[in-house]
Parts: C-alpha cells; structure tokens; sequence
C-alpha cells in the first residue's frame, strides 16, 4: 500500500517563468486586468492582489498595469466585512470582445460567497476562455472556473474549507495541498496572503524578475522573510509534531469517504498500532478512532452547509455506511442533527 491514497501534484504547482502573452502584448501596452467581484468577495485578498498592481504603476521604468471590477449582476457588491462597493460595470453590460477584453480575468471569492454555479458567470467564463485569457481566482474564486467547466482535469487552490465541496461536487478537479497554483493559463489561491503572491508570480511572468524584486522590497518592508515558493496549505496540527503522526494525520484527510483502519495507518507510518495511539494520545490528547471520526463529522459539516447534497449521500461521502449511525455521531459532536443543521 501506497503512504498517500492521493496523487501529490507539488511538482505541477507553480511554474513562474511561464510567458503567458505574447512579447508585443508585454512590451507595448499595459496588461489589462478585470476583477469579478462575487457577493460577499474577501477584501483583503482583494485589496492585497490590487495592492501588487497599484505599487508597480509606481515605478517609473514600468509600463502601466490597468485594472477594472466588474459584478455579476450588479455593480453594487457587498464584501466580507459588510461594506458595499461599487464596481466600474457588470458581465453583463460589458461584454468580452475583441476590441474589449483584458489579459487577466480573475473571480475574487470569500469565505461566505455562493459556491452554486451561476450561469451568466459561467457563460461569460467560457467565453473569455475562447479569447485565450488567463484566468484567475482568489479565496474560492476558482470553483466559478470549475462550474464552467474550465478546470477539468486541472489542479486549483481553494481555500481549505471548500476542498470538501470540490471534490464531493466537481470530481473531475483535483485540489492542491499548496496555497497557489499557476499554470499556463490559470492562476488560483487559497486566501489573502497567497493573493499576493500570486500575483506576484503572475507579474514576474509578464514583466520579469527585476520587476517583482521592487515591488516586494517596497510591499516587504515589515517582514522579517519572504518565501518566494509556493507553500503549504496549514494543516490543523502543530509544525512540531512527529513527521510520523503528521503522516497519520494526512492519511486520514485523504481519506474520508473510504476511512483506512488503526492497523492500515500504521502500516504506512511505518509504526505499530500502538506507537500511533501514543503518539495521538501524546500530543492531541485523544485517541486515533476519535480523531478520525471528529474529522469525518467536521467535513460533513462542510458539505451540509455548502452543498445541496441529500444528507444520505452526504453521509457516504464522509465514510458512515449507516443513516443512524450519522445522525448519532453529527448530534454527540453539534449539538443538533443533520437535518436540524442544514435547516439552520
């Protein structure tokens, strides 16, 4: 048996000396860049992809970076933190053609954004993808490509609690462990902090290395270091515990809807069935069934929320074989049972 059930895709993750637009269309006019705000989109991953873009219209030697935000709808958008703003058009007043159409097209999403497939977005995605755009989400922004039809067979960054809901809904998209992924022509993140970066990478692409050192020297005053690689996404446990349990731990995340058993997770840690019941028993202070079981419980708590799934399915998503055994073990943990949870 193999250590991991899924394929590790870290070598696929970011290959930043990629050239995504022809060298006239780099050297001779400013890349065009168009944000699609989604209701409820994340501010700060954002305002910190913007933040790139603004900062290298800064500096002098740079050909200008513009940038527009489009709704869907509307071009009033409520972000995350409850305050409306104001787009410069919609999707659907402005549509892409060959006189009107930027480079970049990214889909800024957030943690309470829809993550039904919408349509007018969709079409407008695919249209956008005929024109040969490069094509970008922030936070969740790239479930709306996935809906589209646009990631198949492909490897994005979501935000973690969304991952359940990609791969219960949208199978045919694998869902990297790392916080960005840049490809030829698509771009995805995790959250804020690695909107940065990915933009980051993406300008490095288009303008070159010397570029980007700028920008993060002025952006980077505060920190103490910058990885330029693209990262992990943190997992619950601790950077401290045993490379032996954390292997435990990633076994079980990839495996939910099929749950390995005691004897099978040490056999591919490489420890007897003891060790691993001292060592979760020693740094997480429960036993390895219990542990499995509340990760189980909490992606199914995911999907409750995020998905219109039957609970039945559901249920067999999250590796129970029996309804009632669910239903029990969702109560003990929440409080209240599934139906209850997916009325409220």
């Amino acid at each position: 048996m193999s250590n991991f059930k899924k394929r590790d895709f870290s070598k696929a993750i970011c290959n930043s000396n990629k050239v995504f637009l022809s060298s006239d269309e780099q050297q001779d006019q400013p890349i065009k860049i168009s944000f699609i705000l989604l209701e409820h989109f994340s501010m700060a991953a954002f305002t910190n992809a913007v933040d790139t873009l603004v900062t290298a219209n800064l500096i002098p030697s740079n050909k200008k970076f513009n940038y527009t935000t489009l709704g869907v709808h509307s071009n009033i958008i409520m972000s995350d933190i409850g305050i409306n703003i104001s787009s410069d058009d919609t999707i659907e007043s402005l549509p892409i053609t060959h006189e009107n159409r930027p480079h970049l097209l990214i889909i800024c999403g957030g943690f309470r954004c829809s993550l039904q497939s919408n349509p007018t977005l969709s079409a407008y995605l695919k249209r956008a993808d005929k024109f040969g755009l490069i094509l970008g989400g922030l936070w969740n922004g790239a479930i709306a490509l996935a809906h589209a039809g646009l990631l198949n067979n492909q490897i994005c960054a979501l935000h973690p609690d969304n991952h359940a809901f990609i791969k219960e809904n949208l199978p045919t998209v694998q869902v990297s462990n790392h916080t960005l992924v840049i490809t030829e022509k698509r771009a995805s993140c995790a959250g804020p902090h690695s909107a940065l970066e990915m933009m980051l990478k993406l300008i490095e692409s288009l303008k070159g290395k010397e570029l980007v050192l700028t920008i993060r020297e002025i952006l980077s005053c505060d920190q103490t270091e910058v990885s330029q690689e693209p990262t992990r996404l943190k997992a619950s446990e601790k950077p401290t515990y045993p490379k032996a349990l954390a292997t435990v731990l990633e076994l079980m995340r990839n495996n939910i809807e099929e749950p390995l058993s005691l004897e099978e997770l040490s056999q591919c840690a490489k420890l007897s069935r003891r060790q691993v019941e001292r060592l979760f028993q020693a740094h997480l202070e429960v036993t390895p069934s219990r542990y499995y079981l509340e990760l189980r419980i909490t992606n199914a708590r995911r999907l409750l929320l995020q998905s219109n799934k039957n609970i039945t399915s559901i249920a067999l998503a999250c590796g129970f074989v029996s309804m009632s055994h669910f239903s029990n073990c969702y109560k003990d943990y929440f409080g209240m049972s599934p139906k209850a949870a997916r009325k409220e």
